[in-house]
């Protein structure tokens, strides 16, 4: 889409709630199917809803419930996830490939349902198969209930930054590639802002994303990292960006020179355009903790525009400071300043605790097999874990169908409380035996009402890295974090019960550790997993499975009658 098409519909975006009721948001009707875009000087077809890159917005109410009719006119099996929707009681309509559902398959329909709760400001929702969320994704924007407002002042407007990444090859390409070779994917060839890689990419100019501000107004980013492999920063030249709410639960208000982002995570930032009129990059571009791993280390732009300033097109715009590539102190200070408003928004956090889950999230390696060439290192296979564990997921029968129905072998229980083996996790030099993880499909089981806590160490097997956790049908509170070891009497006694931030998606900094807390009274299956693309394939991911409680209220009801067939 063209930038001066972009700025139409952003327009036409910003007067939407003025316009719709709760009704008019009960029923979208999508199609998934290739369109043609060009980017980086090559055309390609990509994967689309509705034939939209990003796909379209989806807009609701705390507390409503709306459907979304999906049919999937593509090539591939496709799956929609709805990214920081809770679904009280619902993951039949969650979307994981395999773990809630079989995916809809080609020539195929599934009316989804998606049951808004506790959730206010911006989410999102993406492919959750294979690789296709690489350009099958969009904004969600969740409005407080009518007669209620934003806990800041009411914004002039309102503008999505969506965050991706993009490859001149065909994402499928990429994919079976490296998991056949066993090695790292190749790098994206360019990062975007709202489909488009900016003026500093060869054949891009002309429709970098530009963004029209009047003078001394308060615009709210709704900003999402819908890439695939990749935490950012993003700023601003000459402006600050006010954070005041992450993954759909209001924060505290902080100002700064500029964000850090991980994939999966979104953010509500207000600008105020208090500059002198003129023309201002937003820039962004890869934080990557650990440089021996290949990344693209290039930067993607738009462009923030005054009118009516005394500038014109050919005006180079002011350029704004980003942290260095591997600059952790900065990611890490800017995840841990992050502060929740006062609780009648959202939940209590769980102060007495009657499950404790220790896991290590590491890379890992299989050694080749049979008369396979594998280019992982020393001619190994790259794996991913967590607590020793390759995930494999089924493909005949999802788990959510075989916990409901009582199928066997398709899941087994007993993902461990700890890490089987404990050793200094954030040591540099690690025995290679500790590289080779096991494989299998266990899950863990959490009984309704469970007052839970994880603990995620990251650990230095075969190369450290951070990493965003993702987990579905939940809100957690992260009351923890640091490097090194996680020391299991010293470290919780420093926990913020107080004002932890309300996320779904949880950075892990290298070297490190993260704690997080949820209550498990929404039962069900729900995945967690690293939202790093090439770490969810290649195994770092397990289940939760909540069971029922007592009453029909905290009971997991039937599946609906048009889930799709395995």
């Amino acid at each position: 889409m063209s930038s001066k098409n972009w700025n139409f519909a952003l327009l036409i975006l910003s007067f939407l709630p003025l316009f719709f009721h709760r009704d008019a948001w009960a029923d979208y009707n999508w199609v998934v199917k290739e369109a043609t875009y060009t980017r980086l000087c090559s055309t390609k077809n990509i994967l689309t809803v509705n034939g939209k890159f990003p796909g379209p917005v989806l807009q609701a109410y705390r507390g409503d419930t709306i459907y979304v009719n999906v049919h999937n006119g593509g090539r591939y099996n496709i799956t929609i996830h709805w990214h920081g929707v809770s679904q009280p009681r619902n993951p039949w309509s969650d979307g994981p490939e395999y773990i809630t559902q079989c995916p809809i398959q080609p020539g195929g329909s599934f009316k989804q349902k998606i049951i808004f709760s506790t959730e206010e400001g911006t989410i999102w929702w993406h492919a959750h198969s294979d690789w296709s969320r690489a350009t099958v994704h969009g904004a969600i924007y969740v409005y407080p209930k009518p007669g209620t407002s934003y806990p800041f002042p009411k914004p002039h407007d309102e503008v999505p930054i969506i965050l991706g990444e993009w490859w001149k090859q065909d994402v499928m390409e990429v994919l079976t590639e490296f998991v056949r070779t066993g090695d790292t994917p190749i790098t994206s060839d360019a990062y975007t802002i709202n489909g488009q890689p900016g003026d500093l990419y060869p054949c891009s100019k002309s429709d970098t994303f530009k963004l029209s501000v009047d003078q001394n107004k308060t615009y709210l980013l709704r900003i999402i990292h819908a890439g695939m492999n990749e935490i950012m920063f993003l700023a601003v030249a000459n402006h600050k960006l006010t954070v005041v709410a992450t993954d759909a639960s209001y924060t505290k208000p902080i100002e700064r020179d500029y964000i850090a982002i991980a994939p999966g995570q979104s953010m509500d930032a207000l600008l105020v355009t208090n500059q002198q009129p003129g023309r201002y990059y937003m820039a962004a571009r890869a934080y990557q903790s650990n440089s021996m791993i290949p990344f693209d280390n290039t930067t993607t732009t738009a462009i923030v525009e005054y009118n009516n300033g005394n500038h014109n097109e050919n005006d180079t715009p002011l350029f704004p400071y980003l942290p260095p590539f591997n600059d952790t102190e900065r990611a890490f200070g800017f995840f841990t300043s992050l502060r929740s408003l006062p609780v009648e928004f959202k939940q209590q956090v769980p102060k007495t605790i009657t499950t404790r889950i220790i896991s290590t999230v590491s890379l890992n390696t299989f050694p080749c097999q049979g008369n396979q060439t594998c280019q992982g290192p020393n001619g190994t296979r790259l794996a991913a874990s967590m607590n020793n564990i390759s995930f494999v997921g089924p493909d005949t029968v999802d788990i959510l169908e075989a916990y409901y129905y009582y199928i066997n072998g398709v899941f087994n229980k007993g993902f461990p409380d700890s890490p089987p083996y404990v050793f200094n996790f954030t040591a540099q030099d690690l025995p290679l035996i500790l590289q080779i993880p096991k494989r299998g499909t266990k899950v863990k089981i959490l009984e309704y009402g469970t007052d839970v806590e994880v603990v995620y160490q990251n650990t230095n097997l075969v190369a450290g890295l951070d990493h965003p956790m993702h987990l579905h049908g939940y809100d957690f509170h992260i009351v923890g974090n640091g490097f090194g070891n996680f020391d299991e009497e010293k470290d919780p006694l420093n926990y913020n019960l107080v004002d932890p931030p309300l996320r779904n998606t949880v950075n892990v900094p290298i070297g490190g550790w993260a704690a997080m807390r949820f209550k498990a009274t929404n039962p069900g299956v729900w995945f967690l997993h690293c939202h790093l693309e090439r770490h969810l394939t290649w195994g770092m991911e397990t289940v939760f499975i909540v069971k029922n409680g007592k009453y029909k209220k905290e009971r997991l009801p039937p599946p609906p009658p048009d889930m799709p067939p395995c």
